[in-house]
């Protein structure tokens, strides 16, 4: 592979710890299609014949449908995935292979088939990001009249509805996909053509494999085309953000499914049971979806330090880049599947969730409120006396509508009978419509835009 300059072969430890073939395999679809694009080009440049093109396409397609077929012998002393292919293509046409490397290095190879993975990469996996969010939307309008706790700190908070829960994920995973589409915007140039580092003397249309590649423009400098890889970063970043997203939606069914809490059910297809134990059923694809997302977010903090102190322009270092995104991004695609899917399994549990809200004086605020909009009370001096009124329930061990108007008078003269209509759960929850409120019908008028926009 070497040519001239070397006249002994690697170490067999060299080649274990050089070779990428193991793993970079993955990007043959796109090592192909970069071949065939800068072979049409040096053709069309009069730089190789028009027939040594045509031959070098040809064999490129039978190469491809080898791999894909698994009749393709990968060798290890081939080193990866780019000689692999050149070595079998010189086999199967001779000379004419040996005209494909003209203007261009390994280098500039390498950079623009893994861009183009993970570019085809983030267009294949948002149909999955689609369809959780499908299966929430789903969810939240069934049950946008459902009442649960809200909790901050995990102490119950306000009342809400399942549905408006729900519908929170849909936004989180929303936002997880224009990030995705930010990074393909930004990583859509060719580094192709940029050579080693310096690019070429050869009369290259850098324009026209761009094109033919799918890309929006060429890369503006040759040595930044080969150094980077912060498009692997953001795609990484991206990922590990839509991972602790993923990892909070599971923690939730974890909590909600437990005993203590009892908010919901998975069925058997999303549970595992005990060895010992016969009476448990464990969420334990929820729990798989919380642990995982450390993989994601490893795999990205893995290459920051890799990039972190390299020089200008390619160094081996830089092979350590595609292990780690192939398995953050089976990581994320197996998250994804399986919180789709305990999203359609659970049921939620009505009457815990409805027995929860007894607990914790939810309807507070609402009180608060009422002080401020009926009786005229800042809001400072209305939170003050709702405080007081609490301590006053939890001394008699009793909700805030069991309260009598006397006892509550007695706290601030003010009070009528009206209160007691802002003290229901239904109540709170139905007064919260303002825009992105938890209210039944600004859950539905939600879930409607939501699937006009993300569906």
């Amino acid at each position: 592979m070497w040519g001239g300059r070397f006249t002994a072969g690697p170490a067999a430890l060299m080649e274990r710890i050089n070779a990428s073939i193991g793993f970079d395999q993955r990007l043959f679809a796109q090592d192909i299609a970069g071949s065939k694009a800068h072979a049409e080009m040096l053709a069309a440049q009069g730089i190789i014949s028009a027939e040594d093109a045509a031959a070098i396409a040809d064999g490129l397609d039978r190469i491809e449908q080898d791999i894909a077929a698994g009749r393709f012998d990968f060798k290890t002393e081939l080193e990866d995935i780019h000689m692999n292919v050149e070595a079998a293509l010189r086999e199967m046409i001779g000379a004419p292979a040996g005209r494909l490397h003209t203007g261009r290095s390994r280098n500039d190879q390498v950079a623009t088939d893994f861009r183009l993975w993970i570019r085809d990469t983030i267009d294949s996996q948002d149909g999955a990001f689609k369809a959780l969010q499908e299966a929430l939307i789903d969810k939240a309008e069934r049950h946008a009249d459902l009442v649960m706790p809200g909790f901050t700190h995990l102490q119950t908070a306000q009342p809400i509805t399942f549905g408006h829960h729900l519908m929170a994920y849909v936004e989180m995973f929303g936002r997880d996909r224009g990030r995705f589409a930010d990074c393909r915007r930004r990583l859509n140039e060719c580094p192709l053509g940029a050579a080693a580092l310096a690019g070429t003397s050869f009369p290259i249309d850098r324009a026209m494999t761009a094109r033919t590649l799918g890309f929006d423009r060429p890369t503006a400098n040759s040595l930044d085309s080969v150094s980077a890889r912060d498009f692997a970063m953001e795609y990484l970043a991206a990922a590990s953000i839509a991972a602790t997203h993923l990892s909070r939606l599971a923690a939730e069914i974890v909590l909600w499914s437990s005993q203590q809490f009892g908010f919901v059910t998975l069925s058997d297809a999303f549970s595992t049971g005990s060895s010992i134990m016969p009476q448990k059923r464990n969420p334990d694809a929820a729990e798989l979806v919380r642990a995982k997302a450390g993989r994601i977010i490893g795999a990205f903090a893995g290459l920051l330090v890799v990039m972190k102190g390299l020089p200008m322009a390619y160094s081996k270092d830089m092979q350590e880049d595609k292990e780690p995104t192939f398995e953050a991004t089976d990581t994320l695609a197996l998250g994804l599947a399986a919180a789709a899917g305990m999203v359609a399994d659970l049921e939620p549990r009505p009457e815990r969730m409805r027995a929860a809200l007894d607990h914790g004086y939810p309807t507070a605020t609402d009180l608060a409120d009422w002080l401020v909009r009926v009786a005229g009370l800042p809001f400072r001096d209305a939170h003050h006396v709702t405080g007081q009124i609490v301590a006053l329930a939890e001394q008699r061990n009793v909700g805030l509508d069991a309260l009598g108007l006397a006892e509550m008078q007695a706290v601030e003269p003010a009070i009528t009978e009206d209160i007691y209509s802002v003290l229901s759960v239904e109540a709170s929850v139905n007064s919260r419509n303002s825009e992105g409120g938890t209210a039944p019908d600004c859950v539905r008028a939600a879930a409607k835009a939501a699937r006009q926009r993300y569906l």
